[in-house]
């Protein structure tokens, strides 16, 4: 656990769903971006509705390269190193850089490499692989000052190494993307039916809540449900699969769990040291 002394820690996540996500972690002087799937503008303003306007941005992690995680990345470079004063690195595996449509791309890209820790500002940082259909994805494991918080969307399944970094987390951001009933019942074509539900698609809430059940620890503090499906999801159906692992799992009966928006970004999740 933390010093005594130590900063709070806040999350917010900005937006979250199949248009675009955006997720911001901050410590003190330190802040960073976990990708960029809606516009600069609405980055900072949801930044600045949240009260985090001055909040500083030291870089922005990118997932894998699918639009409604990067298509902001390449004006929001610009609009962050004119805030700033000086470039904000863009953060990617070399497999996702290289597939990030010209027109999203940042102005400069930095590359990190799944299970090799990354220093940015006092955060460190570790990219680990996940289970999409994409070229290289990664989910992430962010640590300052003691606390720890674990990234995981887009991903089809559990595997050892994501319940590894998933694992006795202070935070965990996880996927609960789709209803499994309302996906096969719903009216997308079969393909992507099969597409979503593939073990390179998204979790389901059973699956997410099993994911949790296996990872959760008397350390866990704050559940965030992310990428819901609009179409194929209804909060209150995530959240009754969240709320049922929780209570098989060691995680303490306080925990609070948020269900992530694509329209409005969530409240601000602080943590900080008894």
């Amino acid at each position: 656990m933390p010093e005594a002394t130590s900063k709070p820690l806040r999350i917010c996540v900005l937006a979250s769903g199949s248009s675009g996500n955006c997720t911001y972690v901050g410590h003190g002087d330190t802040g960073l971006l976990i990708d960029a799937g809606i516009s600069a503008k609405q980055v900072l303003e949801r930044l600045e509705a949240s009260g985090l306007g001055d909040a500083p941005i030291d870089a922005v992690l990118l997932t894998h390269e699918h639009r409604d995680h990067v298509q902001g990345a390449r004006v929001l470079s610009t609009r962050l190193e004119k805030r700033q004063g000086h470039r904000v690195p863009f953060l990617a595996t070399s497999g996702t850089a290289g597939q990030i449509p010209m027109q999203h791309r940042p102005a400069g890209m930095d590359y990190l490499e799944p299970e090799l820790a990354t220093a940015v500002g006092a955060f460190e940082i570790q990219a680990f692989s996940i289970p999409h259909d994409t070229a290289q994805p990664v989910g992430y494991r962010v640590e300052i000052d003691g606390w720890a918080v674990g990234f995981a969307t887009d991903l089809g399944r559990s595997t050892a190494t994501v319940e590894h970094h998933l694992r006795d987390v202070d935070i965990a951001v996880l996927e609960f993307n789709h209803d499994l009933e309302m996906l096969l019942q719903g009216r997308y074509p079969w393909w992507l039916k099969q597409r979503v539900q593939s073990s390179h698609g998204h979790l389901s809430n059973e699956q997410a809540a099993d994911l949790i059940e296996r990872v959760a620890t008397s350390r866990l503090r704050h559940l965030v449900l992310a990428h819901l499906s609009h179409e194929n999801n209804r909060p209150a159906r995530a959240r009754a699969a969240a709320h049922a692992a929780l209570a098989r799992s060691r995680a303490p009966e306080e925990i609070q769990v948020t269900v992530g928006s694509q329209t409005h970004p969530s409240a601000v999740l602080t943590l900080e040291s008894s």
